[in-house]
């Protein structure tokens, strides 16, 4: 099949070293590239255009569900999630974004290079839950009994509000939420309004409990 080429996405160090080495130990894996944050990673998948794509669902400035989201829509690459979370919610979200593994770093030890293996082989790897998940036709099935609940998460904010609610929970100012999009202070202070109404918070402690609680960002 030829040489594989890789992205790692990971906010902590350590992880994507040893993500790196365990990929590099195969035969013509090569990890051509590595991010720390999730506005890296998008970008250094349009840069390198890897193969396949890992990434941590919690990673600062992006996360790793709205980069995948990102990524996918200019990049044929295949993306395989790496991380500690094991909520239905974001299974869910992960597989709606067009991800093609979901994997526990718990597991990583044991199925890493078989995950990436089937997705080089344009196949899906998912630990056992969201197996179980896919085989009972879960999107299918839970997408009315959902609706209610979307209405009171993450998915009732367009994507770019998504990019927008993580960035001041981060703590950015309207003009760095402006230069990091590429958008004018003036709409990126409206975008602000938008969300802090749609979601009934009238401060930011209030967007960064809402953003905890559907796990946009970790506490």
């Amino acid at each position: 099949m030829g040489n594989l080429r890789l992205l790692v996405a990971d906010d902590h160090d350590v992880v994507r070293k040893g993500v790196r080495t365990v990929l590099e130990e195969k035969s013509g894996w090569e990890v051509v590239a590595e991010a720390s944050d999730g506005r890296e990673a998008v970008e250094k998948a349009k840069l390198v255009q890897p193969d396949v794509t890992i990434l941590d669902l919690s990673m600062p400035e992006l996360n790793g569900l709205d980069a995948a989201r990102e990524i996918l829509k200019t990049v044929p690459t295949k993306v395989l999630f790496l991380t500690m979370h094991d909520s239905d919610q974001l299974i869910r979200q992960t597989l709606e974004a067009g991800a093609r593994g979901y994997l526990l770093k718990s597991d990583a030890a044991r199925d890493l290079v078989s995950a990436v293996d089937a997705l080089r082989q344009n196949k899906t790897f998912f630990t056992p839950k969201v197996a179980q998940m896919v085989l009972e036709g879960y999107l299918g099935r839970e997408s009315n009994a959902n609706e209610n609940d979307n209405r009171k998460n993450g998915s009732r904010l367009t994507a770019r509000q998504n990019q927008i609610l993580q960035l001041l929970v981060e703590g950015k100012t309207g003009r760095t939420v402006g230069l990091a999009l590429n958008i004018s202070v003036k709409t990126a202070e409206t975008h602000r309004a938008n969300i802090m109404r749609k979601l009934d918070c009238h401060s930011v402690t209030e967007l960064v409990r809402y953003a905890i609680r559907n796990r946009i960002i970790e506490a």
